[in-house]
């Protein structure tokens, strides 16, 4: 399925929104006056300059940005040693009941799940990313099929496994993770009655992972996001549909590849 074009349709959006992003770059700097008071008038132009570039950026939009760019937070210090760990996202979220509240992609509850979905790729194991996967307990009332548990296991926690070893294949250990974008104008509120559902989620398809690797930036899709409680949760990592029991990486591009197509549940 293909899972990654229309959520970001426009060059521009996508740079004014990573121009958003990167904090703390500065612009250069310019040489020594001759004189004093060429000093003195230079310094008062940069400051109009300034103050200008300041004012521009405070301007309202009148086309809001079409995604969600969610950097990948710095380590703060080094990773300690001994086996990885999988952050928390949301922990007995599953059992508790559903809300409409839209998930943020500016959350630590997103940033962890992006985490944990990245360590399960760089290791190749999966069930370091089952913090960032839809909880059996949250699909268990979303679900309106006879047994709804072992759909989970046996098809969607399965099908995962084989994505996360396929998309292991194709990403070195020690790659970077950059970002994720997420076409959050695609997201779209799922009513129960739709695709056996019982209970409504938001959806979202074709969010990006952005990543260095070899010196170049790559990226991979993630198929299909759903909510809980206001979170984003993974349910379908390489395709919602497979015609073998195979891992798919979805949309593996060198750049940051297209978000999107809008679409499904």
């Amino acid at each position: 399925m293909a899972t990654f074009a229309a959520g970001l349709r426009t060059p521009l959006a996508l740079a004014v929104l990573a121009a958003a992003l990167l904090a703390g770059c500065g612009g250069a700097s310019s040489p020594a006056a001759a004189q004093a008071s060429t000093a003195q008038a230079s310094t008062a132009q940069a400051s109009t300059a300034q103050a200008s570039t300041a004012q521009a950026s405070l301007r309202p939009s009148s086309n809001p940005p079409r995604v969600s760019l969610a950097p990948a937070p710095a380590p703060s210090s080094p990773r300690p040693s001994g086996p990885p760990t999988a952050l928390p996202v949301a922990p007995g979220a599953g059992t508790r009941p559903q809300t409409r509240a839209l998930p943020s992609t500016d959350s630590a509850a997103f940033r962890a799940a992006m985490q944990d979905l990245w360590l399960a790729v760089t290791t190749g194991n999966p069930r370091l990313a089952l913090p960032a996967f839809f909880p059996l307990a949250a699909y268990q009332q979303v679900k309106a099929i006879a047994d709804p548990a072992t759909d989970w296991d046996d098809r969607l926690w399965y099908d995962f496994t084989l994505d996360v070893g396929a998309a292991h294949r194709v990403v070195d250990p020690d790659a970077r993770l950059v970002r994720v974008i997420v076409p959050v104008s695609d997201a779209a509120w799922v009513d129960p009655g739709a695709c056996y559902n019982s209970i409504g989620y938001w959806h979202v398809p074709g969010a990006r992972v952005i990543y260095q690797q070899g010196g170049q930036e790559r990226s991979f899709g993630i198929a299909s996001l759903i909510s809980w409680r206001g979170v984003w949760y993974v349910v379908h990592f390489g395709a919602v549909l497979r015609s073998a029991p195979t891992g798919i990486v979805d949309q593996p591009a060198l750049g940051p590849g297209v978000p999107g197509p809008p679409g499904g549940c």
